[in-house]
C-alpha cells in the first residue's frame, strides 16, 4: 500500500496577517495556502522532492554536495514558497521562490532562453525589461558593488560587454546565468497607521537570460528566485545595509490541515525563545547539535555524528519538506522512539520507513524528543513535530516517523519547524526559536534611532482591512511598514 501524505503537512503556511519591521520601518507580509488540504503525496515523493532540494542547498564554491537519490519524484506536485515582488519604472510584478538556500534576487528577462512562458500553478509568468524601466541600470565589471559577490561566487565579470554577471548551477542539474541591473524594488508603506504607495528602495537583481534543467518546465514555473540567504548580494544585506531593514528575519509555520503562518523581515519578540550561535564561515544556516534526547534520556551517539567541520553540522532549511539524520544519529533515535512505544502499538514497515497502528492519540503514547544544541538551546519536539500520518487500515491510523537517514548534513525541515517561532539573527550570528500557536499574532521589534524598541502587532496588520487598528503608540513617526504579499503553491497528486 502507498504510503500517503496530507500536504497540509507538506507546505504549513496559513492566509494570516503578517508583520515585517525595518529598522526603521515594519513590513507586512501576507501568506496565503494554494494547496488543498486534501490532497495527498506519498512519503517517497516527499523524500526525493527534499533530495532534489537538498542537492540545490548544498552547493557551495567548492564543489556539489551529493546524496543519493531513492525512489521516484515528480518536483511539480509539491509545494513551493514564493513571494509578489514590483521591479521597474513603471512597476512590473514577478513571482519568485522564496529560497534560503541561495543569496540573490534574479528574473526572468526578456530574450531569454529557455525560460518558461507560461505556469501550471495559475499564476501570470512575467519578464523584466531593462530598456522599459526609466530607472534601470546595468552594472559594470568596475561597479563596486558587483565586487561584493565575487568571494561568494554570487558574481563575475563578462569581459567582451563589462558587464556584471551570474551563473548558478543548482545540484539537480538546472542552472541559470546573466547579468546584474540596479533598479527600484516597490512597496507599500503605511506610516502611523495610514497606507502610503510607491515606497522604493534601490536594490542589485540578476536579469536571467538562460535557464536549464527543471528551471526550464512549466508545471511550477515562477519567475525567478528570492534568495534569504546573508551574503552581500542578498536583498536582506542590501536592505540593511541602506538602513531600511536589521539583519534579521522570523517566521512561524501553522503546522496543522489549516497550513499557513508568518514571515517577517525583523525579529519577533517572544519572551520563550532560546537562542544557538551559527557555525561560522558556512554559507546556510548551520548549527551545532550536540546530542539527542528521548524521555530526557541522552541517546549514545558518537559526537562524530555532530561534526560541524566540511560540509557537516546541522542545516535549518524551510525548503525541505521532511527532517533528515546521519546514519549514527538516525538509527538509535528511531531505535528509542520505538522501544518506548512497542507495548501501546503495533511497528510496521512501511516502504522502508518504520510506522505504527495506532488506535489512541499519538500525544499520549509517544515520547518528547529534544535535539541539544550550542549555547544551551533545545528544541523539544512532540510527537506530531516528528510523525505524519499516512493513512488508516482496519480502523488504526498508520503513523510514521518523518526522519529519514542521510549521509553527511543533518537537515531540519518543515516537519520539525512548524508550530515554532523561528529567527534568524544574522547581525548576531544566532538563530533562535520557542513553541507558539502560529495562528496568533506576533510582536516584532526594531530599533529606532532614539535607541529604544518599538513593537508592532502582527495580527493587526493587513492589507484587507484598514490600519487605523493599529495602536498608534506602538509606531512612531519614524517606522515605515512595507507590504508585501508571500504565497504558497503547489499541486497534490498520488504519488509513486
Amino acid at each position: 500500500m502507498a504510503a500517503m501524505f496530507p500536504l497540509g503537512i507538506l507546505v504549513a503556511v496559513l492566509l494570516l496577517p503578517v508583520a515585517v519591521v525595518f529598522c526603521h520601518f515594519p513590513a507586512t507580509l501576507t501568506l496565503e495556502r494554494a494547496i488543498p488540504a486534501s490532497h495527498k503525496v506519498e512519503l517517497g515523493q516527499l523524500i526525493a522532492r527534499d533530495r532534489i532540494r537538498h542537492g540545490r542547498l548544498l552547493q557551495s564554491s567548492t564543489g556539489v554536495v551529493d546524496f543519493p537519490v531513492e525512489g521516484t519524484f515528480d518536483p511539480f506536485l509539491v509545494g513551493l514558497y514564493y513571494t509578489k515582488v514590483q521591479l521597474g519604472s513603471p512597476p512590473r510584478e514577478f513571482h519568485v521562490q522564496i529560497d534560503t538556500g541561495s543569496d540573490v534576487l534574479w528574473v526572468s528577462c526578456s530574450a531569454c532562453n529557455g525560460c518558461p512562458g507560461t505556469s501550471g500553478l495559475q499564476i501570470q509568468l512575467n519578464f523584466f525589461d531593462a530598456r522599459a524601466s526609466s530607472t534601470a541600470s546595468l552594472i559594470s565589471c568596475s561597479d563596486q558593488r558587483c565586487s561584493l559577490g565575487l568571494d561568494s561566487a554570487d558574481s563575475g565579470c563578462a569581459a567582451q560587454s563589462n558587464q556584471c554577471s551570474y551563473t548558478f548551477q543548482y545540484g539537480d542539474g538546472s542552472g541559470t546565468s546573466g547579468y546584474y541591473v540596479s533598479d527600484l524594488l516597490h512597496l507599500d508603506a503605511i506610516v502611523e497607521g495610514s497606507l502610503v504607495a510607491n515606497s522604493s528602495a534601490q536594490i542589485l537583481f540578476g536579469c536571467s537570460t538562460m535557464q536549464t534543467g527543471d528551471l526550464t518546465k512549466s508545471d511550477r514555473a515562477v519567475d525567478g528566485i528570492f534568495g534569504f540567504g546573508q551574503q552581500p548580494m542578498s536583498v536582506i544585506s542590501q536592505l540593511s545595509s541602506q538602513g531600511l531593514t536589521p539583519r534579521v528575519f522570523s517566521h512561524c509555520l501553522k503546522g496543522d490541515s489549516s497550513g499557513g503562518g508568518i514571515l517577517v523581515l525583523g525579529e519577533i519578540v517572544e519572551p520563550n525563545i532560546v537562542y544557538s550561535p551559527l557555525v561560522p564561515s558556512q554559507p546556510h544556516y548551520n548549527l551545532n547539535l550536540q546530542s539527542i534526547s528521548v524521555n530526557g534520556q541522552t541517546l549514545p551517539i558518537d559526537s562524530s555524528a555532530f561534526a560541524t567541520s566540511s560540509n557537516k553540522g546541522t542545516i535549518v532549511d524551510t525548503g525541505t519538506t521532511l527532517a533528515y539524520l546521519t546514519e549514527a544519529a538516525y538509527d538509535p533515535l528511531v531505535n528509542a522512539i520505538t522501544s518506548s512505544v512497542s507495548q501501546s502499538v503495533r511497528p510496521i514497515l512501511s516502504k522502508g520507513n518504520q510506522c505504527f497502528l495506532v488506535i489512541s492519540s499519538i500525544a499520549d503514547i509517544f515520547p518528547q524528543v529534544s535535539f541539544n544544541f550550542a549555547g544551551g538551546a533545545s528544541l523539544i519536539l512532540y510527537p506530531q513535530d516528528y510523525l505524519i500520518q499516512q493513512n488508516s487500515v482496519g480502523g488504526a491510523a498508520v503513523w510514521c516517523i518523518g526522519f529519514q537517514k542521510i549521509q553527511g548534513q543533518t537537515i531540519l525541515g518543515d516537519l520539525v519547524l512548524k508550530d515554532k517561532i523561528f529567527v534568524y539573527d544574522l547581525a548576531g550570528q544566532r538563530i533562535g526559536w520557542s513553541n507558539y500557536d502560529c495562528s496568533m499574532s506576533v510582536n516584532v521589534s526594531t530599533t529606532s534611532n532614539t535607541g529604544r524598541s518599538e513593537f508592532v502587532n502582527a495580527g493587526q496588520l493587513s492589507d484587507n482591512s484598514s490600519p487605523r487598528n493599529v495602536p498608534r503608540k506602538l509606531i512612531p513617526k519614524s517606522v515605515i511598514a512595507f507590504l508585501m504579499h508571500i504565497l504558497v503553491f503547489g499541486i497534490g497528486t498520488s504519488l509513486l
